[in-house]
């Protein structure tokens, strides 16, 4: 974020319930925190603030860039008032709707680099699976070869099986939530880590 003052003038403008709280010196990913309008909290920073240099990356003259070959792509919400919710962040950040397939009642927004995407929390969608509260619902990775993904991903299993990916589709109510996900998820694969954090893969192209 470039300029936190703007975004506290949004917020305090349309959304005079939503309050943004000063973080202590020492954490080094938050000069602020605050939340949207269903209670998912964020930090925000800017450049500049105190303590916060090691959160932005800078490119120095004379020097390739730094590039990773597996990136982040994306995250998803599940919020009860999808479309409100959205529009919070449309509106006080400034990320741009995208028209791209997403689950019923869903929004994908984009800073131009990682696609932050609101699903609708509706009870009904987790017939047949345990239902999980509103909030994160899943994060995706974009990999240069999915192939290539799923046979490290396969080697690391065998090789550290405390680092083995956590079955999605065990049992009915797995087979389920495996469905559920692929409904709001654009990649070709998913997973979910030891913690059961549920990710999705997609190629890049």
């Amino acid at each position: 974020m470039e300029d936190l003052d703007k975004v506290r003038a949004k917020i305090a403008k349309k959304y005079p319930d939503i309050e943004i709280a000063k973080r202590p010196g020492n954490r080094p990913f938050a000069s602020y925190s605050t939340h949207d309008p269903a209670g998912n909290y964020f930090d925000l920073s800017q450049p500049g603030h105190e303590n916060r240099a090691e959160v932005y990356a800078k490119h120095e003259a004379g020097k390739s860039e730094w590039k990773e070959k597996n990136t982040f792509s994306h995250f998803a919400l599940r919020a009860r008032e999808a479309e409100r919710v959205a529009a919070f962040y449309v509106d006080v950040f400034e990320l741009e709707a995208r028209n791209a397939p997403t689950e019923a009642g869903g929004y994908r927004l984009t800073d131009g680099r990682v696609t932050m995407t609101i699903l609708p929390w509706k009870i009904s969608s987790f017939d047949g699976a345990g239902i999980e509260q509103p909030g994160m619902d899943h994060i995706g990775f974009r990999v240069p070869e999915l192939a290539a993904f799923k046979a490290h991903i396969n080697k690391l299993a065998k090789t550290n099986i405390n680092l083995a990916p956590k079955p999605i589709d065990f049992d009915s109510e797995g087979a389920a939530r495996l469905a559920l996900l692929r409904k709001g998820a654009p990649g070709g694969f998913q997973l979910a880590d030891p913690d059961g954090t549920l990710i999705d893969v997609e190629e890049d192209h």
